[in-house]
Parts: C-alpha cells; sequence; structure tokens
C-alpha cells in the first residue's frame, strides 16, 4: 500500500522525527481529547456500569529505547481468576462490551494522555508487553528506536490478522521510513479500519496469541 519509496522522502526527514512530529502529537491529542471528553466520558461510564471498578486499566510497557511506562487504556475484560489465584484466559474474561470496545478502538482513546505525556506518539509501533522484549530478534528490537504509537503501519495492513513476523516487519519499515506524509496516511486509514473493524482478533484468539520468539534471524 505505501511501498518502500526510500527512507523519509518528505522535506527535513530529521526534523520532522526530533521536533515537529512530537509537536503535532501534543496539538492532536489535546485537541482530541477536548472534542471526545463526552466520548470518554460516556465510556467510561459504561464501564464502570457493567464491568465496576477500575474503570481504566493500566500496565508497564517498553517504550522509546525500551524505557518502561504506564499505558492506560479501558478496562476491557472481567477480573475472574482461576483456583491458582492466576487471571484465566483473555477468552473467559472477555465480554460483549469489551469485544465492542476492542473493534472499534474505543478502548485506547485514553491513551492519547500517553501521547500528550511523551510516552506515546500518535503513529509508531504498538507497544507489546514486557515479556516479549527479551525474546525480540537483534533487528525486531529496533521498533523501540522511535516512541510506540496509538496506531501503526501494522495496524493498518491487518491488524491482528497478521502473524507476529508480519508485525514486526512493518514496524521495522515504519521505523526505518518515518515521515509526515506516511503518518497522515496512517492516521487516515485508521479511521477507515475503525469503520470496517477488520483485523480484531487472530483466527482462533480473542485478541492475538503470545509472542514466544520468532524463527527468523
Amino acid at each position: 500500500m505505501f511501498g518502500r519509496t526510500g527512507p523519509c522522502t518528505q522535506p527535513n526527514p530529521r526534523m520532522y522525527r526530533r521536533c515537529l512530529k512530537r509537536v503535532l502529537d501534543v496539538l492532536v491529542a489535546v485537541a482530541a481529547l477536548i472534542l471526545l471528553s463526552p466520548v470518554l466520558l460516556a465510556v467510561a461510564a459504561v464501564v464502570r456500569r457493567r464491568l465496576g471498578a477500575p474503570i481504566l486499566f493500566t500496565q508497564a510497557r517498553p517504550g522509546l529505547d525500551g524505557r518502561l511506562f504506564q499505558i492506560v487504556k479501558f478496562r476491557t475484560m472481567r477480573k475472574e481468576v482461576g483456583a491458582d489465584g492466576r487471571p484465566l484466559a483473555d477468552a473467559a474474561r472477555m465480554t460483549r462490551l469489551g469485544s465492542f470496545l476492542r473493534s472499534t478502538s474505543l478502548d485506547e482513546l485514553p491513551e492519547l494522555w500517553n501521547v500528550i505525556k511523551g510516552d506515546m506518539s500518535l503513529v509508531g509501533p504498538r507497544p507489546l508487553l514486557t515479556a516479549y522484549v527479551i525474546r525480540y530478534t537483534p533487528a525486531q528490537a529496533h521498533r523501540h528506536d522511535v516512541r510506540p504509537g496509538i496506531t501503526g503501519l501494522a495496524q493498518v495492513r491487518g491488524r491482528n490478522a497478521l502473524t507476529w513476523e508480519e508485525k514486526f516487519a512493518l514496524d521495522l519499515e515504519y521505523v526505518e521510513h518515518c515521515s509526515w506524509l506516511l503518518d497522515m496516511k496512517i492516521l487516515f486509514l485508521t479511521a477507515w479500519q475503525v469503520v470496517v473493524r477488520r483485523g480484531v482478533n487472530h483466527p482462533g484468539h480473542v485478541t492475538m496469541h503470545e509472542f514466544v520468539g520468532s524463527t527468523l534471524p
């Protein structure tokens, strides 16, 4: 869809990465939080009524250069645990409300606060579990060369319908070819993905199966 047309083909690519991208992130995130505040309040009220407290889900995720931050999302799963005290599988805890929030990406809206704080960008590789970091190949670890994003190239190219290797390849393509034009295309296509709701889950899973390591060098 985007093709490899050479790294950062837009004017002043270094300036965009180092400065303008961050300015764009803050301006858009602040505006989005203000404009979407009624939606945020409505979702929060529904989550509180259907799932109880807490309304928000927070978890440590690796960000730029692998530094940890607390990602913030709307909670989509029940807090049920097994006899061993550990949380049940995602399929057993996922709710109809949670499935709807995930398919429409409404659960991601609180991450706009992460963008304002500087933990995340609007566009970049999705922040994954901390346990995955030691499982990356040296090449895959370069996905942390940029801030993680609310959306990214992998999210508009197939989302969870992709394999892990395909996702990481797209993450690295973004890191290499980051540009203002590419970010605008991804944001535009993300809006379309929200409408069509494709690739929400990997076949046979409620979301995406665990990444246990890559067979690629």
